[in-house]
């Protein structure tokens, strides 16, 4: 499993590029022990920039350029234009990261219909690797993070927390500089607010003073990304076919609208827009990551399904059919199988392309745990039993695991799968040693030389095995990997001890350890969470190319 900013999603499972864009859903916790980024089965879910590596910076300038729009800052004229302008949105960006050009387009085009629109908010950018001073002032640890300064105030800007798109932008900027809720003064300006977004929410009261009102604009204060217009006006009834108080939720996709029903109050009506804001069906990509990830919903279920085979559309429409059923409880998400991007998601639920189209669910709670349906067969009608099982509790957690090598206890670090972890590491008479590694980690492949020093000391002792496991291969129940490598002892006798090892990663460390019965080099939770951290800061992808993206 993984964490971004301190929410656990399954998109960490992905190539660089895509990783970051959930974390735009996800605010930025105080300590480093909260800001933990762990990842069970691949490279960091977060690479964070080492201001160190920033390059020398250009000359610095007075006034700020301004290139397509955006303004292009750098130290000198940081302060003028926070001093210029009321409202400033400012992109810390480095040139080579692919979040950052993905993002580029979508910021400019954000920037030009605020010029549009006649506001006063602005949009800026800063070359974090050649402004460096001005990337540590501002805590800047990874690329690109997106700060919003208001009134010239640099000493707390607020962290932009909604999604990459121009309209996530603008509705989250207008949130933060103007009234929860848009006043409505007619049909026209209801069906202008309704026009400029993808979701807009409007609330009819007839005494825009009395309760329910109030609970409506309390709702509003509560949710950044979507617009909410509140109106008192007959002609605005008139245009929504309203006789009396209500609330409406617009949407350009499946039936377009939704009518709240009930007793108007905040809590209800933030249950109502979480059920109807999103599409019944979602494909996952870089845009849809942040609301995926950064909703209340912690229950999705995945369609592995390529655009390429012939009956697609037949396929997606009955996930679709099956999805009416569970809005605001489970997620309905579709993924295209045959794109590259989304091949580690695929490993992750230890599937591949040939076996496609399928379908798994995962919970993100405190941990993550994954369901695999009985049946194949990809009907509306089994896809809606297989979600009613699991809701009852009828549907047992799915764990993988590759076969047992006939050769898995000929060498001197014993190799374990799924399959005979159990009976291995919980043998009352056996003190074993368990690396949980990723072929891919980088941290692991400088520690397998030590580790294999570390089963040849200890190849004929009788109470003592050296062992490994991929965990990107094979899970067990009764021990959960955040991050790789993770050390872990399982001390002789009954009741399935567990003890973690948080020593140095040195062949004499790993002996004091063993020697010393699991206690020299013990760890307690949150010596792991701080290392796990710093895991995630360090560590190298493949090959330079990716850990630069990570970055």
């Amino acid at each position: 499993g993984g964490f971004i900013r301190g929410r656990r999603v399954w998109g960490t499972f992905l190539p660089p590029r895509l990783r970051l864009v959930a974390a735009a859903a996800c605010p930025r916790p105080a300590s480093a022990a909260a800001m933990k980024l762990l990842s069970a089965l691949v490279p960091p879910l977060l690479g964070l920039a080492l201001l160190g590596l920033a390059r020398p910076g250009r000359a610095e300038a007075d006034e700020a350029e301004e290139e397509d729009g955006v303004l292009v800052l750098r130290a000198a004229s940081f302060e003028r234009a926070l001093g210029a302008h009321k409202h400033l949105l400012v992109e810390f960006y480095a040139p080579w990261c692919g979040h950052c050009k993905a993002l580029a387009p979508e910021y400019v085009k954000a920037a030009a219909q605020l010029k549009a629109d006649g506001s006063e908010i602005r949009l800026a950018k800063v070359d974090a690797t050649e402004e460096s001073e001005l990337a540590q002032q501002f805590g800047v640890r990874g690329y690109p993070t997106i700060k919003f300064f208001k009134n010239g105030d640099k000493s707390s800007p607020r962290e932009y927390t909604a999604g990459r798109e121009a309209d996530d932008i603008i509705n989250w900027l207008k949130k933060r500089t103007g009234p929860a809720a848009t006043t409505l003064a007619d049909a026209a300006a209801a069906e202008a607010l309704v026009d400029s977004s993808e979701v807009a929410v409007i609330g009819l009261f007839k005494d825009v003073e009395s309760e329910a009102a109030k609970q409506f604009l309390l709702a509003a204060e509560s949710i950044d990304d979507i617009p909410f217009g509140i109106s008192s006006s007959s002609d605005v009834f008139s245009k929504y076919q309203l006789s009396k108080d209500g609330v409406v939720l617009f949407k350009k996709f499946d039936e377009g609208r939704n009518n709240f029903e009930g007793d108007v109050t905040k809590e209800n009506l933030l249950n109502f827009i979480k059920s109807n804001q999103l599409p019944l069906v979602i494909e996952f990509t870089e845009q849809t990551a942040p609301k995926i990830f950064g909703g209340e919903i912690k229950t999705h279920i995945l369609l592995f399904l390529p655009k390429s085979v012939a009956d697609y559309q037949e396929k997606l429409d009955n996930f679709k059919t099956a999805a009416g059923n569970f809005k605001g409880k489970i997620l309905f998400i579709f993924i295209d199988s045959d794109h590259s991007d989304n091949q580690r998601i695929l490993e992750f639920f230890g599937l591949k392309k040939e076996e496609c189209p399928a379908v798994r669910l995962i919970t993100l709670e405190e941990e993550m745990t994954k369901y695999k349906p009985d049946s194949d067969e990809l009907t509306a009608e089994k896809i809606k039993e297989f979600c009613d099982q699991f809701l009852e509790g009828k549907v047992k957690p799915h764990l993988m695991s590759q076969d047992l090598p006939d050769d898995w206890d000929k060498q001197p670090v014993r190799v374990l799968v799924g399959k005979n972890f159990e009976d291995i590491a919980f043998d009352e008479t056996k003190n074993v040693f368990v690396e949980f590694y990723a072929p891919w980690c980088g941290h692991c492949k400088q520690l397998a030389p030590i580790w294999d020093k570390l089963g040849e000391t200890y190849k004929d002792h009788e109470n003592i095995i050296i062992a490994k496991m991929d965990s990107t291969a094979n899970e067990v129940e009764t021990v959960k990997v955040h991050s790789f490598p993770t050390l872990k002892f399982f001390p002789a006798g009954p009741g399935k001890n567990v003890i973690d090892y948080n020593g140095e990663r040195t062949l004499e460390g790993f002996q004091k350890f063993l020697e010393s019965g699991g206690q020299d080099g013990a760890g307690d939770e949150e010596d792991l969470e701080d290392l796990e951290a710093d895991e995630v800061d360090l560590e190298e992808g493949e090959d330079e190319k990716i850990h630069k993206d990570e970055l």
